[in-house]
């Protein structure tokens, strides 16, 4: 029985605004955004400020070093596009280097089978190529209005600064602290004394900052160079010899042959409304296939709707995991990614999800460029033979869900992070907007299940006992709050257009996460 209060309530206001809107896991970096959107810019530049500022601001869950997907919504020719910056294993990977340990599963996202020493989970081993920053400077070049310099420049001014180790900020550090110390530089970074998680004690005001420098100095080389100076210059050298050193194979020859994918997105008609999704190596496709089940079910009530949603989560993900050669069940492993959504006063969206995949990647830092790096390299099964099986030079499968929606005169764009949770959220939550005619405050407020592998439905308790019920006809249902920490399913971000009024919401038990807008609405 849970110890949690049960009178409590949680909310999120949510404000109509003809101007554009920022949803994002964490405040300032949503309010990067904003500004971008004040000074002039599309959607997509606010979009290049915001990731950069969360990576700033959020380390541990995404950054330059990361990899992930966004799709674009351009209102004025009605192009959905997709860009894949998904991470990639290095050329010089050898698969002799992670051989199977013989100890079982894999304790952490997915359950492979065990590698020696967890050199595909932690350290310079696990690190694949990033693409974030491909991608950013993708979109930017294409339908960017401001200077790329100025867009990095609230990231730049934070790092600076160096993030507040508020007691979100020193929970989560204490999660993994044990794991950070095993590398110098993550150890200097996050913990003090190299052993303890920094934090200002329970009734202080916080005041312990990160020391960022040298991540704000790479910021700066990075805003003078352009994106390409990431993979090509004086960057790529010191990230590829950092991780060199420390045991890793990423090369400069992996960064300067890396390009994001720009193409057309997967469109999902459903009922009369239509989605545009991330084709490939995401989890597009599975969406599409829930939405396939779902378009002639009853979903009238919660009783009918809730059901339908498990089974169709439940039979997609028995295919995507088939095809993936993962089985088995889903361990309890906190994931490491962010999503972020925004919309500009002329109907531009956006959509970007991106992660180091890992909560704290491989926890491993580079000293010279301050970057967290990803644990890409976990994406791939260990054991050979398999259509995911780890290669080099190999496109990760990827999580991530970024939707654009279309019903009537609404648009939407939505995404979450989470792992394998995100299916779930995102499906439900898009199923609420068109099934329900939810607008974002409810669809973000209300109850969901998630069913990602495993064979069990995880539920919000507050579902009526009704559903739960109609639930356990399809499979069995384990039930739990929906907290701060652990996150029991995805945190979501999402953006509305109604006509020409934008709304935007994020996962109301985040704590830093938060939906800014252009306008004042003072």
């Amino acid at each position: 029985m849970s110890a949690l209060s049960r009178t409590q309530r949680v909310a999120k206001h949510v404000i109509e605004t003809p101007g554009g809107v920022v949803a994002a896991q964490h405040r300032l970096a949503a309010e990067a955004g904003a500004e971008a959107l004040r000074a002039g810019g599309d959607a997509v530049d606010a979009a290049v400020a915001t990731s950069f500022a969360i990576g700033v601001l959020e380390p541990w869950m995404s950054g330059p070093a990361g990899g992930g997907a966004a799709l674009h919504w351009r209102a004025d020719t009605g192009e959905a596009v997709a860009i894949n910056f998904g991470m990639r294993s290095p050329r010089g990977l050898d698969v002799a280097d992670y051989p199977l340990s013989g100890e079982g599963k894999s304790d952490d996202l997915f359950p492979w089978e065990r590698v020696v020493e967890d050199r595909n989970v932690e350290g310079a081993k696990a690190i694949a190529v990033p693409g974030v920053v491909d991608g950013m400077g993708q979109a930017h070049g294409r339908w960017g209005r401001l200077p790329w310099a100025d867009l990095l420049a609230p990231a730049i001014a934070h790092a600076r600064e160096g993030m507040l180790v508020d007691w979100y900020a020193a929970l989560v550090i204490a999660s993994v602290a044990r794991n950070l110390a095993a590398d110098p530089d993550a150890a200097a970074l996050f913990l003090d004394d190299g052993t303890w998680p920094k934090g200002s004690g329970w009734t202080a005001i916080p005041d312990n900052r990160l020391d960022q420098t040298a991540m704000a100095d790479m910021l700066e080389a990075l805003a003078r160079g352009g994106p390409r100076s990431f993979y090509d210059g004086d960057i790529a050298h010191a990230l590829a010899g950092d991780v060199q050193a420390k045991g890793g194979s990423l090369a400069t020859g992996d960064l300067s042959g890396y390009r994001a994918c720009m193409g057309d997105a997967q469109r999902v008609p459903y009922r009369d409304a239509l989605f545009h999704v991330m084709p490939g190596l995401t989890a597009g496709p599975t969406f599409a296939r829930v939405m396939e089940q779902l378009g002639d079910q009853d979903l009238s009530t919660p009783e009918r709707a809730f059901p339908a949603y498990a089974g169709a989560l439940d039979r997609a993900y028995a295919e995507r995991l088939g095809k993936m050669g993962d089985t088995g069940e889903v361990p309890e492993a906190p994931g490491c990614t962010t999503h972020f959504s925004v919309v500009d006063r002329a109907g531009n969206m956006v959509a970007n999800t991106q992660t180091l995949l890992s909560i704290f990647g491989s926890r491993v830092v580079s000293p010279t460029t301050g970057l967290l790096m990803n644990n890409g390299i976990m994406w791939f099964d260990p054991e050979q033979g398999k259509p995911n099986s780890l290669a080099p030079d190999k496109a990760c499968l990827m999580n991530v869900c970024p939707i654009l929606g279309h019903q009537g005169p609404r648009h939407f764009a939505l995404g979450a992070s989470g792992g394998r949770k995100i299916v779930s959220a995102v499906s439900q939550m898009a199923s609420f907007i068109t099934d329900s005619g939810m607008n974002i405050e409810a669809a973000f407020h209300a109850p969901r299940i998630d069913v990602s592998g495993g064979g069990t439905a995880i539920a919000d308790d507050t579902l009526p006992a009704s559903v739960l019920s109609a639930i356990e006809q399809v499979m069995p249902v384990q039930t739990t709050r929906r907290t701060v920490l652990p996150y029991a399913f995805a945190c979501p971000a999402g953006v509305m257009r109604h006509d020409a009024v934008n709304t935007g919401c994020t996962e109301i038990m985040s704590p830093w996460g938060d939906a800014v807008l252009e306008e004042d609405p003072e």
